[in-house]
């Protein structure tokens, strides 16, 4: 067998090292495309975020303006007026809620036999209802006790004689000054319920 070439000019495979070189071309132009239509689609994107936001920008300035506008435009006496106007409403759905079952019906739960309730004066403030009860007895232990009595309900707090002196019958005149919660009685009574 002989080893030796015997062309004038020898044979080299170039077919492979051209397809290597096509195939690699390819990708570089189809890498190339790819890269061209994502910065177009990009600035696209880009350009219709941009216009968004000038929309945005503006349209928040006129609101911005519209604001201040209808704030220059408010009234303060009207907008007081209306508040004061608020707060009596509030003031009269407060009364509306007092029930005077509920707190006679304490009334004679706790009272002693020898002690009689001669007036009763409910007034609405911020904590609540103060009570003002003027009572009759014959000695001055049983108005403890009906005050000890108010304030076991849980509805009556701070419980004060306000006033006391004995009448021309020889009987005992008080004067109760308290504060009606009749919601944390009514929450206490539930308690003591369901024990």
């Amino acid at each position: 067998m002989i080893r030796t070439n015997l062309s004038t000019r020898p044979f080299y495979n170039e077919r492979v090292v051209r397809l290597w070189l096509l195939a690699i071309g390819v990708l570089v132009v189809a890498a190339s495309i790819f890269n061209v239509t994502r910065i177009i689609h990009y600035s696209r994107s880009d350009t219709e975020l941009a216009t968004q936001a000038s929309r945005d920008e503006a349209r928040a300035a006129e609101l911005r303006a519209s604001a201040a506008r209808l704030r220059a435009s408010v009234d303060l006496k009207q907008v007081d007026y209306a508040s004061s106007e608020a707060r009596q409403a509030n003031d009269l759905i407060d009364r509306r809620t007092f029930s005077w079952t509920e707190l006679f019906n304490r009334f004679e739960a706790t009272l002693p036999e020898d002690v009689r309730i001669t007036s009763v004066r409910p007034k609405l403030e911020k904590r609540g209802f103060v009570m003002t009860i003027a009572v009759v007895s014959r000695d001055v232990d049983q108005v403890n006790q009906f005050m000890e009595n108010l304030e076991r309900t849980g509805a009556f707090a701070d419980l004060l004689v306000s006033e006391e002196h004995f009448n021309e019958q020889g009987q005992l005149e008080a004067s109760l000054t308290t504060l009606y919660l009749p919601t944390s009685g009514r929450a206490e009574a539930s308690g003591a319920q369901t024990q």
